[in-house]
């Protein structure tokens, strides 16, 4: 591991005097390795020991174990994040039924924190500047099977101009200099210079505006990053604030941490087991409705039955969505009962009746894919597979871990069955479509997708 910078090391002693020497040594310890339940505790529970105090459904990782590399992480039981990298979207606190944005949002393990908690009411607009990175965003949010987003590849700038005080809540986890990931990452301590923090200032001061004016009257705003020096922190704060005297701090309380002051807090590697965090959250000042989401739903309401219709040469999307019910599935997942149908090119795309309107946007996903039309039939959607309980298939094959195994890594299986569409599981997880025929299960997991694990 490089040695720390001494100008970091001067730095982190103005900040936290005598405290410094025990900074350091826990900059020098393991990370402490976490992961988040996303399907229930189940699917996680061989990997995990105790739960990490400041996220309801985190919990610290068993040494010994691979999680990445096993059947349940593959299904999205699971997303591994580090313990401090869940404080921001527990301090958003999104509720069902709200407009939430990440605006920051890849590779996804924030925004799918927030998508948990929204239990699949209200919408989520998970956004990545870089494409690259966008594509990952989108996959994960697959992975772990969720219904009611919509994943966008545009620039803070640009969002800000498309949809002025649309959403409830939205999170900014802000590109920094990362000196939170010194205990793990050898690169970031071999590339920090000390003029680091000064140009992340400016880049950080760019997103908070244009969030700002994404946040409706009465929402809440939360900052933060992965790094210590005050600049990036209690600098970047005092300088949103004084640019923008409608939003206020807005103080909060962490368990195991303690109370906000000024709507801050850090969270320090060697105070709590965790990387190290700094979270700020703001109030924008005005009435505590939602004027702006509820005119977009009622509009977009409006507009569903006329989508729905179809264009000419087109399929109808309702007749798509018909058939589905007849072939593949019995019900869909709770929310999208109500989701405006998008057919974009063969494929059917439930959108979130929150989700705000992105044509003109580089949208990654514009909502959940139910299926593809190809030569007068349908066929159903990995990212469908990936959302639904066993009970909404007409058809279910559960799999052992050898079966799985094989599954996964894109094998036909000899099995007896019923003849269809047959969403395959593990444990009650999907790991995706097979469609049955004759004494076969043939495999319809993406090729892309496929994996040979060795768990």
């Amino acid at each position: 591991m490089p040695n720390l910078s001494p100008e970091f090391i001067e730095n982190m002693r103005a900040l936290l005097g005598a405290e410094v020497e025990d900074f350091l040594r826990a900059l020098e310890q393991p990370p402490a390795l976490a992961l988040r339940a996303h399907r229930g505790a189940e699917g996680a529970a061989p990997f995990v020991s105790e739960p990490v105090p400041w996220a309801e459904n985190g919990f610290y990782r068993r040494d010994s174990t691979r999680p990445g590399a096993s059947i349940e992480h593959w299904a999205g039981a699971f997303y591994l994040q580090e313990a401090s990298a869940m404080l921001p979207a527990t301090v958003l606190a999104a509720r069902p039924g709200e407009r939430v944005l990440d605006l920051c949002a890849a590779p996804g393990g924030k925004a799918s924190q927030i998508a948990w908690a929204l239990q699949g009411k209200g919408a989520l607009v998970a956004n990545e500047i870089e494409p690259a990175r966008a594509r990952v965003l989108a996959a994960n949010l697959e992975r772990l099977g969720v219904c009611n987003a919509v994943a966008v590849n545009e620039s803070p700038a640009r969002l800000a101009a498309c949809w002025p005080g649309a959403f409830d809540a939205v999170l900014v986890d802000a590109p920094c200099s990362g000196e939170g990931m010194f205990r793990r990452d050898p690169e970031s301590r071999a590339q920090w210079t000390s003029s680091a923090p000064q140009g992340c200032q400016k880049r950080q001061a760019e997103v908070l505006d244009a969030a700002a004016a994404l946040v409706r009257p009465g929402g809440r705003l939360v900052y933060s990053t992965c790094t210590f020096n005050d600049l990036e922190n209690e600098g970047s704060v005092a300088g949103f604030l004084q640019r923008h005297p409608d939003f206020a701090p807005w103080d909060f309380e962490v368990p195991t941490l303690g109370a906000s002051t000024g709507g801050m807090l850090r969270l320090w590697p060697h105070r709590a087991r965790g990387d190290g965090h700094f979270v700020a959250r703001f109030r924008k000042a005005g009435a505590g409705e939602t004027p702006q989401a509820e005119r977009d739903a009622r509009s977009q309401r409006a507009r569903r039955d006329k989508a729905s219709a179809g264009c000419k040469g087109n399929p109808d999307p309702r007749a798509l969505l018909a058939a589905l019910l007849q072939t593949a599935v019995s019900a869909l997942p709770a929310g999208l009962e109500s989701a405006r149908l998008r057919l974009s090119g063969r494929r059917l795309f439930a959108v979130p009746i929150l989700a705000p309107d992105t044509d003109g946007l580089r949208a990654v996903s514009p909502g959940l894919a139910l299926l593809r039309a190809e030569k007068g039939r349908v066929e159903p959607e990995h990212a469908l597979a990936m959302a639904l309980k066993p009970e909404m298939a007409r058809r279910t094959a559960a799999l052992d871990e050898s079966e799985a195994l094989a599954f996964i890594a894109g094998e036909a299986l000899p099995r007896e069955g019923e003849a269809g569409w047959t969403l395959v599981t593990y444990k009650n997880l999907p790991l995706g479509w097979g469609k049955q025929a004759e004494a076969t299960l043939k495999n319809h997991v993406p090729k892309g997708l496929r994996a040979h694990l060795r768990p």
